[in-house]
């Protein structure tokens, strides 16, 4: 069976050598590097105990110095599967879930046409290199000047210019002996609506050669040199031998050059590209005119972990980059990202370069922000959320963006950073103040400091409910969502309990609470909350399995501080008015004050509980243990009278 030209090319591009290899060998962590695709391990076709087979999953290549034994991921599958050439393409076109083709008897003969197709475009950047020396090209070469590229620049990166005139490329290939056919067939020519010869597609443009993994010439992009032609920059057809939204501008040169650990930079135009690598940036591609693709994601994802969108600083620019989150989150992997570096106001690569110099961009491109910061900035940016409603409404599209991450790690990954934020954003606290809860409860002045009223310490039961609450919710992490507004909006007296509170917010939807809390404030915390004795005789602690239990101890808990804390503030404004009027009216308020105090006080002491916790965990309704301790007495009462 043959295959259609381009399908080994494309099946070599989807597939990870590295992970084809890595399921038959065990990798040396100590020569590896995995963030290069630089691995080595045990060559798994001789015995041998030293890593000397060399993969480099960038070019897509491995290599034994030992045996000499080389190819690529269908020679390495051919061989340790001990199956044919194409038993080895149709497992690895499964795995990238790519569907075999049809049987084609006509294969090789489209192999051998693609082959002459490339050699058009070759003679094609030969001919546009030839005229970009004539005095055609004085105006070109003069920008390109302007831009920066000196000759030698131009050569390196075979820069050429399409002259005026409607059949000057098609004339000169026609001359060579091209067929016509071949010449429409890769998008250099159209055919004339008038019946006239056919006519370039190109013309007064500088021609950028755009090539393939392998380096060789598929299509051109052509920058205008009349200020009013109607299309700035033109890109080639889609034909047999280009598709645009699978191929990079310069993909070869930065995959070799992101081997040798240069940051890959992915800028909007050619002109970026080029002056990104002039100044030593060798690793820049960019996409050929159209939003970057989940395609080119993945051809950006071979050669870097991590590719950086440098895009330019303009509203253009930021709308751009938010069209590549949507198209990026599908497609997210472990240890697959994207960064962003947005460009100063009204600055692309190229102007950054040459207005403030390499030390300026390498400064840019240290700053560049992980996705999640530009998700967060797109949803919340120009918004007020002073409202129940907005905020749900918030809530609502940052889960909405979140849920089509398909990787289920990754999604909760995002979820824990959204919620960090989001708690950032409706909890701000004030810079160079220390943390104190705007309920705490006022010193007591010097004229009552005597009194009954501030006698003892009056916060210490708010404490130890606060470490109840605390202590249940990370023994029940079932029931956080049932408590997340009251919790959001609990202000905590005692600073470790609002820490805690915050570290449990934010890792609410994370496997091991209690763990994840661990690390964010310590063991000390954590420890000291567990201590007292009220904690751990608290109903919902001992039945650690009983998230009913727990829901309904965390509700009285509260409902308990807030009557409490309502009676306590009428009481401390009933305090400031005595020291600062002091007549009949302020110690009548007091005294008021107070009574109130003490009902809240016989609130909280009186048992409303529906339940009792019996000696081996099972609720029982207190009615009816009510009833059923009545009808002993009377059975005892009746016994003993008899």
């Amino acid at each position: 069976m043959s295959l259609p030209p381009g399908f080994l090319d494309e099946l070599r591009t989807r597939v990870s050598l590295s992970q084809v290899v890595g399921r038959k060998v065990v990798w040396d962590q100590r020569k590896s590097n995995q963030g290069k695709g630089d691995m080595w391990a045990p060559c798994p076709f001789h015995h041998e105990k030293s890593p000397s087979f060399h993969v480099d999953d960038r070019k897509g290549f491995y290599y034994c110095f030992g045996c000499h034994a080389k190819g690529d991921a269908i020679s390495f599958v051919k061989d340790t599967e001990n199956v044919s050439f194409m038993e080895a393409v149709e497992i690895l076109a499964g795995e990238a879930g790519m569907p075999m083709p049809a049987r084609d008897p006509q294969a090789r003969e489209k192999a051998d046409k693609r082959v002459q197709l490339v050699e058009v475009m070759e003679k094609a950047v030969q001919f546009y290199r030839l005229q970009m020396k004539t005095a055609q090209a004085n105006e070109a070469r003069d920008y390109l000047a302007r831009r920066g590229l000196d000759e030698a620049a131009q050569d390196r990166w075979q820069i050429g210019f399409a002259p005026k005139g409607w059949q000057n490329l098609w004339d000169a290939l026609i001359a060579k002996g091209i067929e016509p056919e071949m010449i429409l067939e890769v998008g250099l020519a159209k055919p004339s609506k008038n019946g006239k010869k056919p006519y370039d597609t190109f013309r007064n443009r500088i021609m950028f050669p755009i090539r393939d993994a392998q380096g060789r010439a598929i299509a051109f992009g052509g920058r205008a040199m009349d200020p009013d032609d109607n299309a700035k920059y033109l890109n080639s057809p889609e034909t047999p031998l280009f598709d645009k939204g699978r191929s990079l501008f310069n993909f070869a040169p930065a995959r070799e050059a992101a081997g040798k650990g240069h940051p890959l930079i992915v800028a909007e135009g050619y002109m970026d590209v080029i002056a990104l690598s002039e100044a030593g940036f060798g690793a820049a591609v960019a996409p050929l005119g159209t939003a970057v693709t989940e395609d080119q994601l993945r051809l950006m994802w071979r050669i870097a972990d991590e590719p950086i969108i440098a895009l330019d600083g303009d509203t253009a620019g930021l709308r751009a980059a938010m069209r590549v989150i949507d198209v990026a989150l599908p497609v997210l992997e472990a240890g697959k990202g994207l960064r962003f570096c947005l460009m100063p106001q009204g600055l692309d690569p190229d102007d950054v370069l040459k207005n403030q110099g390499v030390g300026a961009m390498k400064s840019l491109l240290g700053t560049a922000q992980p996705m999640v910061e530009l998700l967060w900035q797109r949803e919340t940016e120009g918004g007020v959320f002073d409202s129940p409603e907005r905020r749900a409404k918030l809530d609502k599209s940052l889960r909405a963006a979140i849920a089509k991450i398909t990787d289920p790690h990754i999604r909760s990954h995002y979820g824990a950073a959204i919620k960090e934020k989001r708690w950032a954003l409706f909890n701000p606290r004030k810079p160079g103040r220390k943390w104190q809860p705007k309920n705490a409860p006022l010193a007591a002045a010097s004229t009552t400091r005597a009194s009954q009223l501030a006698q003892g310490d009056s916060t210490m039961d708010e404490i130890l409910r606060e470490a109840v609450i605390l202590a249940i919710l990370l023994t029940h992490p079932n029931v956080i969502p049932q408590f997340e507004d009251a919790l959001e909006r609990f202000e905590f007296i005692d600073q470790d309990h609002g820490r805690i509170a915050d570290a449990v917010l934010r890792h609410m939807e994370t496997d091991r609470l209690y763990d994840r809390v661990a690390d964010s404030v310590g063991t000390a915390p954590l420890e000291k909350l567990f201590k007292p004795r009220h904690v751990s005789l608290c109903p919902a602690i001992r039945c650690p399995g009983d998230d009913e239990i727990a829901a309904l101890c965390i509700a009285e808990e509260l409902s308990k501080l807030h009557a409490r804390r309502g009676a306590r503030r009428e009481i401390e404004d009933a305090v400031r008015d005595a020291e600062s009027v002091g007549d009949e009216g302020t110690t009548w308020r007091l005294s008021q004050a107070a009574e109130a105090r003490n009902r809240a006080e016989r609130a909280q002491n009186e048992d409303k509980t529906e339940f009792e916790v019996g000696s081996n965990g099972a609720r029982i309704s207190r009615n009816e243990r009510l009833k059923l301790d009545s009808l002993l007495a009377q059975i005892n009462k009746d016994n003993t009278t008899g």
